[in-house]
């Protein structure tokens, strides 16, 4: 009975560890870097001079670069993520990463002739934030916080927080409504969602 106990215990044990996911290994230093980098390359599409939908292609680059584009994606759909096809997941996911630069894409158009530099960066829980500060000309500069992680395999982002107002939340909400809106069609709302942003 002892035996039993003991072989069910270890079996228990191995499933959490294995449930919890990959060992948390991003380091401060990498997040850092990672941010570092982004945001470099935001601060060059910014002040390039190029035309909006050249910048909005380029976001669109560095949001796949740089994000955890289907984490990101499937937690905006919320609960209608489960019930999504295979396919439907890869379709929304990819309407979704255009949407997100264009509509993203604008508010970085405010940016033009300032910077983006990053400030601190601090652990909580499995995760960095990487608190940035932005420099606009004319305007007072404000605080852009990038979550961080490497649970997809890799480094990336998968929130952002302006001046506290946290994106993720932000866009499941709209995403909902846009989804109601549709009397919860999904094949609708990503046809629509290839033009909006």
């Amino acid at each position: 009975m002892a035996t039993e106990f003991n072989r069910r215990s270890v079996i228990a044990g191995v499933a959490a560890v294995l449930a919890a996911g990959p060992a948390f290994a991003i380091s401060q230093g990498e997040a850092e870097k990672l941010v570092g980098r982004l945001v470099g390359e935001i601060n060059k599409v910014i002040n390039s001079g190029k035309s909006e939908s050249q910048m909005f292609g380029e976001f669109e680059r560095i949001f796949d670069r740089y994000a955890d584009v289907p984490t990101i994606a499937r937690y905006t759909l919320g609960a209608d993520a489960r019930s999504a096809s295979g396919a439907q997941m890869n379709a929304y996911t990819d309407a979704f990463r255009g949407y997100i630069a264009r509509r993203y894409g604008r508010r970085f158009r405010e940016f033009i002739g300032g910077e983006i530099e990053v400030v601190s960066t601090k652990q909580v829980k499995s995760f960095y934030e990487v608190k940035t500060l932005a420099k606009l000309r004319g305007k007072a500069p404000f605080v852009l916080t990038f979550q961080v992680t490497d649970r997809s395999g890799s480094d990336k982002f998968f929130n952002i927080l302006l001046e506290g107002v946290n994106l993720l939340l932000t866009e499941r909400s709209e995403i909902g409504s846009l989804l109601d809106q549709r009397r919860g069609d999904l094949n609708q709302l990503i046809t629509d969602m290839r033009k909006l942003g």
